[in-house]
């Protein structure tokens, strides 16, 4: 484009050269050039301009974190709940075997008692000699049998079907008509417990560990979760600083833009 004015004698011409193109792409390659790759993510705004972007990573990150500390926090409730309906338990219980019991009588009771409130169920009463003190006890398949009905040898599922629960109850008595007179390996508690005695044990160690094992399990794996992510956060962080010293990498260069010259990148030339 060219300016031409009427000029006095000894005028000159000054050409001036304006490249808008240059003008425009100089600030834009210095801004994308002083920051990292990691942190030269845009999107479009409502308003057509650009806004930085929170990388996606992160959002994952506080995800992973988030899941970390809820398995954390329902480990902690579990242990609250196995403490109480098992290792409590196990910890007051006091039952050991001291010798055997010979089982002397059983017999199915006339009066019926109460299946934890349900309904009502036939009594199953079993006694034997205790080896070790000489004593008549009265024998028990388990501490839930004991608790709940101390007369009865064990406290059947309850059912509405009072029928039902005497064919089971007649079962039971059967099977332990065939051992009496015979030696069973019983566990005592005299000091809490004097003239009861149980066949197994139902609160052990071994049931209170595997009890403990699933929320020790979630909580590690909350934990081991949480500590991953934070070395990860650290590494990228040190990776950045790295990366921020070093000299840019050659693939990580931003690309030039080439396009044809328009009217407004031409050389103004103006006469004067």
């Amino acid at each position: 484009m060219f300016l031409s004015t009427t000029a006095p004698r000894g005028s000159y011409n000054v050409p001036i050269n304006i490249n808008l193109q240059g003008a425009r792409k100089r600030p834009t390659r210095g801004l994308l050039q002083s920051r990292p790759v990691q942190e030269q993510m845009w999107r479009v705004a409502d308003d057509g301009g650009l806004k930085a972007q929170i990388p996606v990573s992160s959002a994952g990150e506080d995800r992973a974190v988030l899941l970390g500390f809820t398995m954390m926090a329902f480990s902690v409730l579990m242990f609250f709940v196995v403490g109480i309906t098992t290792v409590k338990p196990y910890v007051n219980s006091n039952w050991v075997e001291r010798g055997g019991c010979v089982l002397i009588q059983v017999e199915l009771l006339q009066d019926w008692v109460g299946c934890r409130g349900v309904s009502i169920m036939p009594c199953l009463r079993v006694t034997a000699n205790h080896s070790a003190s000489g004593r008549a006890t009265l024998l028990h398949h388990h501490e839930d049998a004991l608790i709940l009905a101390p007369q009865c040898f064990y406290v059947p599922k309850c059912k509405m079907e009072e029928a039902a629960l005497q064919a089971e109850a007649l079962v039971v008595k059967d099977n332990l008509g065939e051992q009496l007179g015979q030696s069973l390996a019983c566990l005592t508690d005299p000091a809490k417990h004097r003239g009861h005695a149980l066949l197994h044990r139902k609160y052990s160690l071994r049931r209170a560990l595997l009890a403990l094992l699933w929320p020790g399990l979630m909580l590690g794996g909350g934990a081991l979760l949480v500590v991953l992510v934070k070395l990860t956060q650290q590494l990228g962080l040190v990776h950045r600083d790295l990366g921020r010293r070093g000299p840019p990498h050659p693939d990580l260069a931003p690309v030039p833009v080439h396009r044809d010259q328009g009217p407004e990148d031409r050389p103004l030339h103006v006469q004067t």
